[in-house]
């Protein structure tokens, strides 16, 4: 096509640097006619495109005027743009030229053709080729996977989020997708932040866990164990005060579970939940003893994220069964041996995917209200009612009768995650309504209907057949036997520090020297899977010595070091603890 030049050539790049991103635009049904007659030269005398209303995406404004505040005022090298919506280009080259090399570029448009009447007017092989540019498709997977790409912006530099405004012109669908997308971010957001604090934390306890999973059991047997049954999930939210006590009465034929921090909550309403989990990897989690009856849970179960504190762990006095989760060892190092879960950001988003794992037929939420009413955030007992919250921290909304709810940027990021999850659950979701949060996706009951529609009731037998996969679940299992790594890393890192001391007494002569002794350090934390959660922290300190700086002075040198000292005391504490295995096996 003569009125698009660079199409070929573009695409061409795609197919090579991007190919999911090529495989999806290759899969799209493209409007050939509209390729060929919406492209015309406008009164301002550019290249425009004619919108369904027969006007041009610029007819009010110039391209210049748009996009003059598209700046990038700090953090440059280190920061992204996420545009939504590329028109012909404008926008999306405004940023090119105006940003430097290490400056990333994601592009995002609900609409096949505009892509391709963009990608025909500029030649991007060059910042496609190089990384700058990358095309995002309109997939909350692909979408994931590229904002997580971007954890060293997050860390070192900024998200810039660009809505464009000429593009909005076409319809709705920017304006969602643009949003969309601020959401992830933001879940991310929280998720980077917490990883950048805690990581230590949770894969500490892991570690300091390790000797008693092996011991603990494995859930395996659970999968699929639960088929027949109905489900109910008890949230601490204020409305459990109204419903527990009824479902205490006719509890019917269903598992009851809830999460660690709820026990004592549901207990006074006189529910004994069949077993509960707990995923907080805090140490205060032990605020819970203070008043749950430890004689009343002695036979819960606890399904306990290894991540889960080793004192909390200890304290529990019922039985105990190991669930691995995403974002520790068992990432790499364990998925072939067991099941690993993304335990979400919330314990009842955890509880509703596992759950839907073990196979129950139907899910019944119960107290996950998300928000309150008042000043009431949780059900008595739970130890966090009659907490206050930071006013920055607080989120105003209304329940299904327009009255004025209470939450927190927490709770709506859960409430989120779990409306996306429950779009991917086999098991339907009900929600016995208190007036609180409306949850997308689930379909909203009272107690009449809860036992109308049979919600609480099971197939004869299936309870019981549950309960002895759980009891299977404690058996103890063999675990992969891992080899020390810290000899071999402590010469190799000395070896590293030896020529980084070299190159720094002649720093400014040996700048790219430095920088790609220091990419060096950084490929060589990254090797080992086994080890990457646990370096978290030290592998984000070396990307911002070796990707997020171009040049170095002599302080660079301490700093280095600090990292490599804390990353092969680590090492060292890895082999310890991983070592249980191989000395039970001798023993």
């Amino acid at each position: 096509m003569s009125a698009y030049p660079f199409l070929k050539d573009n695409i061409e790049a795609l197919e090579t640097y991007n190919p999911p991103f090529y495989a999806w635009l290759s899969s799209q049904n493209i409007d050939e006619e509209k390729l060929t007659s919406s492209l015309f030269k406008n009164k301002w005398d550019i290249l425009d495109w004619k919108m369904e209303n027969g006007k041009g995406l610029f007819d009010s404004l110039m391209p210049n005027i748009i996009y003059k505040n598209w700046t990038v005022t700090e953090k440059a090298e280190t920061s992204a743009t996420f545009i939504v919506g590329c028109n012909l280009g404008y926008g999306l080259n405004h940023v090119l030229m105006n940003t430097p090399d290490s400056h990333k570029v994601i592009v995002s448009d609900p609409n096949p053709e505009m892509i391709l009447a963009c990608l025909g007017q500029t030649d991007y092989r060059a910042f496609i080729s190089s990384g700058k540019l990358h095309f995002c498709s309109v997939d909350e997977n692909s979408l994931m996977s590229i904002i997580k790409d971007l954890d060293l912006q997050f860390v070192y530099g900024k998200i810039y989020l660009r809505l464009d405004m000429a593009s909005q012109q076409i319809g709705p669908e920017y304006a969602r997708w643009s949003a969309n997308i601020r959401n992830k971010m933001e879940s991310f957001t929280v998720e980077m932040t917490t990883l950048r604090l805690k990581q230590d934390v949770m894969v500490g306890n892991e570690l300091e866990n390790f000797s008693r999973t092996i011991t603990d059991g494995t859930i395996t047997p659970l999968k699929g164990a639960a088929k027949g049954l109905g489900a109910v999930i008890l949230g601490a939210g204020p409305s459990l005060a109204e419903f527990g006590p009824e479902l205490a009465k006719s509890p019917g034929c269903a598992i009851y579970t809830t999460s660690l921090q709820g026990l004592p909550a549901v207990h006074k309403t006189g529910i004994k939940p069949h077993f509960c989990i707990g995923i907080d990897y805090n140490e205060s989690m032990d605020r819970v003893y203070q008043q749950l009856d430890k004689e009343w849970a002695k036979d819960i179960p606890l399904i306990y994220s290894t991540k889960l504190s080793n004192k909390v762990l200890t304290e529990y006095p019922g039985p105990t069964i190991p669930m691995w989760t995403m974002g520790g060892l068992g990432t790499f190092a364990l998925h072939n041996h067991e099941e690993v879960f993304d335990a979400g950001s919330n314990v009842s988003v955890t509880l509703a995917r596992f759950l839907d794992w073990c196979g129950f037929n139907h899910i019944l939420l119960v107290g996950q209200d998300f928000a309150w009413k008042g000043k009431v955030s949780h059900a008595n007992g739970h130890q966090n009612a009659g907490m206050t919250y930071n006013e920055s921290v607080l989120v105003n909304l209304k329940n299904e009768d327009g009255e004025d709810l209470t939450s927190t940027i927490q709770y709506m990021t859960s409430k989120r995650e779990m409306e996306e999850d429950i779009k991917t659950l086999k098991a339907p979701v009900f929600n016995l309504y208190g007036g609180c949060a409306l949850i997308d996706g689930t379909r909203n009951v009272d107690m009449h209907k809860v036992h109308m529609e049979g919600l609480l009731s099971s197939a004869p037998g299936s309870i019981d057949y549950f309960m002895t996969a759980m009891n299977m679940a404690r058996t103890p299992r063999d675990f992969p036997l891992f080899e020390p790594r810290s000899q071999k890393w402590n010469i190799s890192l000395r070896h590293a520090t030896k020529k980084l001391e070299k190159l720094f007494r002649k720093h400014g002569k040996y700048q790219k020297e430095i920088n790609k002794a220091f990419h060096d350090v950084y490929f060589f934390l990254r090797q080992d899977p086994l080890y990457l959660p646990y370096l978290y922290n030290e592998i984000l300190d070396m990307a911002g010595l070796a990707r997020a700086k171009s040049s170095y002075v002599p302080k660079d040198l301490p700093h280095y070091k600090k990292i490599i000292k804390k990353t092969l005391t680590k090492i060292r504490y890895m082999d310890r603890c991983l070592s249980v295995a191989d000395k039970r096996k001798a023993a």
